[in-house]
């Protein structure tokens, strides 16, 4: 098979879009991606490309076409646009002229936020007449409304109107939650639309937490050795509450002094946890910054407890953060502050502890709870996080179920 695959986003971005390629690229497939310049989470274009004219490169024989795009910048509204719609146009225009003498079989888009991305690759359909599949990673227009990124009807109405264009010239819609089922629905013919969740790969998480950390990361593993530490670990920005984890913090300081809430990684918000951290004196919450994602597997590793965070927002009821199938691969307790699919998963696998979205005073709570367990209880939820895994989120397992679809 002969594979396009559109993303904003891909290597090296960290985003599953990228071992998902290499994977297929394993079973025997030709993959070409088309993506833009990476500048993601930082704002800026990576050092290593030149922000203008097009790059051909090749990772793990994934052969990579990169567009010029405007980057994000320091987040912001206008910058976001700029971004979002700087891909979609340009690849309007350059996608059908890049792969004019390439032979396709098929296109897949990779579809977190922005929905917008799919839209050259509807003109690509049109050109090489072929099938379409996107993997809808959030849902549009229910996330900028929830976020408070947008709050015009009349704005919210024309997006919900260009992504029930994309759905309308899309052949197969894959939707990372069940919970995405419904909503996506409502704007296509539900028959498109088949649940094919967010997986990593096994073997990278599966690191023996007792060995030696590498060099860059001794100072951090001294740190979690100190206390009991629940950590945080991806983009940090409005969708991930982080106010509830400061407040919690704030809340723990008081409770149990051997309790350290660590948060590792960058994004929009990182600059007002460090503010809240100094302004409230939080000893016991740690800010190490962000870290290469082959870092992080040694890192979670060394937790107690794994913690993941969102806004109360209906939309996030939809949707299992894709930190979650990472954390359950590491077979540690999950500790959730969310509401919807995630908590779901979490409560009924008994995989770990959640509460309610928001709720910093019961996220407070669980967590002492979590530590007052004795350690073989602890270990048993762990246990249970990681069969979780193996059977639903497995990456090798799910890259076969996804050649089964865009086969079909």
């Amino acid at each position: 098979m002969k594979l396009v695959i559109v993303s904003q986003y891909f290597w090296p971005e960290n985003f599953i879009i990228s071992k998902l390629a290499t994977k297929l690229v394993g079973l025997g497939h030709e993959v070409t991606v088309l993506t833009g310049k990476p500048n993601y989470p930082n704002g800026e274009i990576y050092p290593q490309y030149r922000a203008w004219g097009i790059d051909r490169e090749n990772y793990q024989g994934v052969d990579i076409i990169r567009i010029p795009i405007i980057p994000r910048g320091r987040g912001g509204a206008i910058n976001l646009m700029a971004n979002y719609l700087s891909f979609a146009i340009m690849g309007i225009f350059l996608f059908p002229w890049l792969c004019r003498n390439i032979k396709v079989d098929g296109i897949f888009v990779f579809a977190p936020s922005p929905i917008l991305m799919a839209i050259p690759a509807v003109f690509l359909k049109w050109m090489k007449r072929i099938k379409l599949t996107v993997w809808v990673q959030d849902l549009w227009p229910e996330s900028l409304s929830g976020t408070g990124f947008v709050k015009s009807k009349l704005i919210l109405k024309s997006v919900e109107l260009v992504v029930k264009w994309i759905y309308s010239h899309s052949d197969c819609l894959l939707v990372q939650s069940e919970g995405f089922i419904h909503p996506v629905s409502k704007l296509s013919s539900i028959e498109k639309v088949i649940y094919y969740p967010n997986s990593v790969d096994g073997e990278l998480y599966a690191i023996d937490q007792y060995e030696s950390p590498p060099d860059e990361l001794s100072g951090l593993f001294k740190v979690l050795e100190q206390r009991f530490s629940i950590v945080f670990a991806g983009n940090i920005g409005t969708a991930q509450s982080v106010e509830t984890i400061v407040d919690a913090a704030r809340i723990l300081q008081l409770k149990d002094s051997e309790i350290q809430l660590v948060v590792v990684g960058s994004g929009s918000r990182f600059d007002w946890l460090v503010e809240q951290s100094a302004k409230f004196e939080l000893t016991n919450l740690v800010l190490p910054g962000r870290f290469d994602v082959e870092m992080m597997p040694h890192i979670l590793s060394q937790a107690d407890g794994l913690l993941v965070t969102l806004k109360n927002e209906e939309v996030f009821t939809y949707t299992v953060p894709s930190k979650l199938q990472a954390y359950l691969a590491m077979g540690k307790p999950v500790v959730t502050a969310l509401n919807g699919e995630g908590a779901r998963l979490v409560i009924d696998s008994g995989a770990g502890l959640s509460c309610d979205a928001e709720n910093s005073i019961e996220l407070a709570n669980i967590i002492v709870e979590l530590k007052e367990l004795d350690n073989q209880q602890r270990i048993e939820m762990g246990m249970k996080a990681r069969q979780v895994f193996e059977k639903n989120f497995d990456m090798d397992k799910m890259v076969s179920k996804l050649e089964e679809i865009l086969q079909k």
